[in-house]
């Protein structure tokens, strides 16, 4: 199913860019979008974790540092690899988990995490960002990052030349601005849907994982007070990546918030203290 997934998204997202070029440049345009697409989703598949740590000035952690050992334990328990770990530095507490694959799977961890979350709380996270490597989410998640940052680039493209004359020589200036606006939301609302499901797999997945789904609900709360009264700069300048985190790390009135990337807070903590009772 995750497969389908992924080809079904990428189709899409490819498709847009490949309509992008056709209003930008006619059937050279399309075939320049396409090869775009192309090489977009080759460096996606094998240097997305390099680009993506590099966006946020990501740095090693060491393997004697406690967030190391928790996740040495839980990748043990759940019979994956260990992944990479590294440390962003900012004090706004999140997590984000990519790579393309089990084997080549990276969890980033930020410095206001670890000061804001208690052993309990913070392996609750950590197990959740495991499950999105089980679950092969990372290639998915940063694929889509990628085309729909390119996508959103092209399409901003319209608001300095507002397209091009088509084949049969009529302005494409009305056109070209229309795709300015709609291709970025487009980009945007087909990530949500994919992203929105996943992240409710991935509370289960790692509230099953630690036995205490209340570790991650606790976590989820506090991170949703802390988004509000902080600004992640680095995700405010990247805004395609919004939702590889645990919670959506883009605050304030941006446009991309009206479309948001993850369920609502409240709603994932409510399936985690339901899970208690059952």
């Amino acid at each position: 199913m995750n497969n389908l997934k992924t080809f079904i998204l990428l189709a899409a997202l490819t498709a847009l860019m490949i309509i992008i070029g056709k209003l930008i440049a006619g059937q050279a345009g399309m075939l320049v979008a396409f090869l775009l697409a192309l090489f977009m989703n080759f460096n996606a598949y094998w240097f997305s974790d390099k680009m993506v740590l590099r966006m946020y000035d990501a740095q090693p952690l060491p393997e004697n540092h406690a967030v190391y050992r928790i996740i040495a334990r839980l990748a043990q328990k759940a019979n994956m690899p260990m992944p990479k770990v590294y440390l962003v530095d900012t004090e706004v507490p999140n997590a984000f988990a990519t790579g393309r694959n089990p084997q080549h799977a990276v969890i980033a961890v930020t410095s206001g995490l670890l000061t804001r979350m208690n052993e309990e709380e913070l392996t609750g996270v950590l197990a959740h960002e495991l499950c999105h490597v089980q679950h092969r989410d990372t290639f998915i998640s940063v694929v889509a990052a990628t085309l729909a940052g390119v996508i959103s680039s092209v399409a901003q493209l319209f608001m300095f030349t507002g397209g091009s004359q088509n084949e049969e020589g009529r302005s494409g200036a009305f056109t070209g601005l229309i795709v300015a606006i709609l291709a970025p939301l487009a980009a945007g609302l087909i990530q949500m849907a994919v992203s929105r499901s996943r992240e409710f797999e991935a509370d289960r997945g790692g509230a099953e994982l630690t036995g205490q789904p209340l570790w991650l609900a606790r976590a989820l709360a506090k991170l949703e007070d802390a988004n509000h009264q902080g600004n992640f700069s680095q995700a405010q300048a990247h805004p395609t990546t919004a939702h590889l985190f645990i919670i959506n790390p883009l605050s304030g009135d941006s446009l991309r918030q009206l479309f948001m990337t993850h369920p609502p807070t409240a709603e994932r903590i409510a399936r985690l203290q339901a899970m208690t009772r059952v």
